[in-house]
């Protein structure tokens, strides 16, 4: 009998049993209303796991400023926000600007108790960023425009910020290995909807450096790696494996289950993220259905490999989330 850990490792490796799992994370809008409707999905299968937001995490109309410097507005009650405030919109700004201190990423004290906690309970260990690592920070940094124009101007200042965040996230990822979490997970949307939205070549001069560094650093000291990260991403798939990447979670169709079977497969481990804009959202049971079986006949095998997760957001109706579900439990033992 494995431990958590020890199947985590197994099937990281691409060595674990062939059962495809699934995670459901029900959001808050979606919850309250249908919350009567949703009683029966708890526990209802050994292969699905479900997540419900009963509480609203955020009030519409909120406004924070992180500790960068960036100001975000929150308009949706529970949603993610926007940035509207650039700590280094002008250039002239970057000479007196201050990186947040590391030591201040967490309570190092009370994760080095975790940590040794969940070790001797056999359990995985996580390590984490922000969702914002790399790429999205350089945007809430500058500005989304700004940032564009510094890529296709090729502003020599882009370096020197670039290794301001680089730097940072480095040693917040010193101080994870350090204590020797089992896994460390990383966010970073580094697509839009049809394509990057700098080229690749760009992404490999501006990006991928700092991707190398810092996660090529955690596979040497035994810590895998997992990246979360929205939109299209096919062009730099590759390149992402070979930064160091062991987990890679990706989004299903804005990717294409056939591009994800030729770069991904057999090559890194899917924790494949759900369509939340079309058919699960709008399609009928035997489309949703059909969905999940694809994705698990594409991209699962006997050895493994593949996890699902989904988020239903607004406005996923219940007998969508039923259906997936159940589609998703149905399939999960396919390659068994």
């Amino acid at each position: 009998m494995f431990t958590e850990k020890e199947r985590f490792l197994k099937e990281t490796d691409l060595d674990g049993d062939p059962i495809v799992r699934s995670h459901i994370h029900i959001w808050y809008q979606v919850w309250q209303e249908n919350k009567e409707k949703l009683k029966w999905i708890e526990n209802f299968s050994p292969y699905v796991t479900i997540g419900m937001d009963r509480q609203p995490s955020r009030p519409a109309g909120s406004e924070a400023i992180d500790v960068w410097g960036c100001k975000w507005t929150y308009p949706i009650e529970s949603h993610d926000g926007q940035v509207i405030g650039h700590p280094i919109a002008n250039w002239s700004d970057l000479k007196n600007y201050t990186p947040p201190d590391p030591n201040k990423f967490t309570d190092w004290k009370q994760a080095k108790q975790n940590v040794e906690k969940a070790k001797l309970e056999g359990r995985v260990v996580h390590g984490g960023t922000d969702h914002g690592f790399i790429f999205l920070r350089l945007t809430y940094l500058r500005g989304f425009n700004n940032f564009m124009v510094d890529v296709a101007e090729e502003r020599p200042e882009l370096d020197e910020l670039v290794s301001i965040v680089e730097n940072y996230w480095f040693e917040v990822i010193k101080r994870w290995v350090e204590l020797g979490v089992t896994v460390i997970g990383f966010g970073d949307d580094l697509g839009l909807q049809n394509s990057l939205p700098i080229s690749p070549d760009a992404w490999r001069k501006y990006i991928k450096p700092s991707y190398k560094r810092i996660m090529s650093y955690c596979r040497a000291h035994g810590v895998h790696t997992s990246l979360h990260s929205d939109g299209y991403i096919v062009d730099i798939i590759p390149d992402l494996i070979e930064c160091g990447v062991s987990r890679l979670n990706p989004q299903d169709l804005v990717n294409g289950l056939d591009n994800l079977e030729r770069l991904a497969k057999g090559k890194v481990y899917l924790h494949l993220d759900i369509d939340r804009q079309k058919v699960m959202v709008f399609g009928k049971p035997d489309e949703i259905d059909a969905h999940i079986y694809n994705c698990i006949r594409t991209l699962g095998s006997k050895k493994g490999g593949l996890t699902m997760i989904w988020y239903a957001f607004p406005p996923t109706p219940a007998e969508n989330i039923k259906s997936a579900a159940s589609a998703m439990h149905k399939y999960a033992t396919y390659w068994s």
